[in-house]
């Protein structure tokens, strides 16, 4: 149940060790469909989480945001929706001790997220990188999210079929692989299909 509790808690809410949030963020465009590229974290529990999350649709309601997760389980999608408020401009508090703050963002290309997340006693600080695309990774968002995190342990990447982690090691070392890579199939496209409908009909 804990396992679970906390897939769900790093799914939805992406964490982040400190750093300042966008000065000049628009909450009002960051809404719609993103898909999950890449993930970086300092502990390894972070990246092991049972179900993998592919993508997400946030929706901005006055000063809450929405944020719902689909997730990959082996080879079954699943969704999680959680609420948060407002709690300064480029941020976000959820419930349990949660926040998610957005680091950059072009709106319409990629966006690079903080969460932070206090856990059985243990802060847990995760990165996550995400596009709008299905297809393609964005290079320059992509570039910003792997200089933010090159001090960073360990992180995943999005693949397409095979090993798409990788650990860095002050001395070297070979490649390791917590988790499969991130999965990025048809629980992302079926989000993004499903939410753009509801959206046009509401």
């Amino acid at each position: 149940m804990e396992s679970s509790t906390l897939s769900i808690v790093l799914g939805i809410l992406a964490v982040l060790p400190a750093g300042g949030a966008l000065a000049d963020f628009d909450q009002r465009k960051i809404g719609g469909f993103w898909r999950e590229v890449g993930v970086a974290s300092d502990k390894n529990l972070a990246l092991k989480t049972p179900r993998r999350a592919e993508g997400v649709f946030l929706t901005v309601n006055g000063s809450n945001l929405i944020v719902k997760v689909v997730f990959n389980n082996s080879g079954s999608c699943e969704t999680e929706t959680t609420v948060g408020s407002e709690s300064d401009p480029a941020g976000f508090a959820f419930p349990g001790h949660r926040e998610m703050h957005v680091l950059d963002t072009d709106y319409v290309h990629y966006a690079i997220l903080r969460l932070s997340l206090l856990w059985r006693g243990q802060d847990f600080h995760v990165i996550k990188y995400f596009t709008r695309s299905l297809e393609n990774e964005d290079e320059l968002g992509f570039r910003k999210f792997r200089e933010m995190t090159a001090d960073t342990g360990l992180y995943l990447v999005a693949r397409h079929g095979g090993c798409g982690c990788s650990r860095r090691l002050l001395g070297g070392g070979p490649p390791a692989c917590p988790h499969a890579g991130l999965s990025t199939g048809r629980c992302a496209k079926l989000l993004k299909e499903v939410s753009g409908v509801s959206s046009l009909l509401s």
